[in-house]
């Protein structure tokens, strides 16, 4: 059960869909904005804090012009709206 205030980290090996999920989505919001051409790689890692839904704070492995990179982004979650809105890249 999540906790109201900080974010806390999410076990990879249990949340892996629904955290990659996010991450997938975040590169793909990020291309369309910004008119770029990333692929993504893999997350790396996850936290997530409850707010009004749940932020999910991302760090991905991402590849730029041939080059992967590492990245964070932080995606908001609202189910009961079915809204997924990137917040931060």
């Amino acid at each position: 059960m999540a906790i109201v205030g900080g974010p806390r980290d999410v076990n990879l090996n249990q949340n892996s869909a629904e955290m990659e999920e996010y991450a997938r989505f975040a590169v793909d919001e990020l291309n369309k904005k910004e008119n770029a051409l990333l692929e993504f790689v893999r997350l790396l890692k996850a936290k997530e804090q409850v707010v009004t839904g749940t932020q999910s704070h991302l760090t991905l492995e991402a590849i730029d012009a041939g080059k992967k990179k590492i990245y964070e982004a932080k995606v908001w979650v609202k189910p009961w709206l079915n809204h997924k809105e990137l917040q931060d890249f």
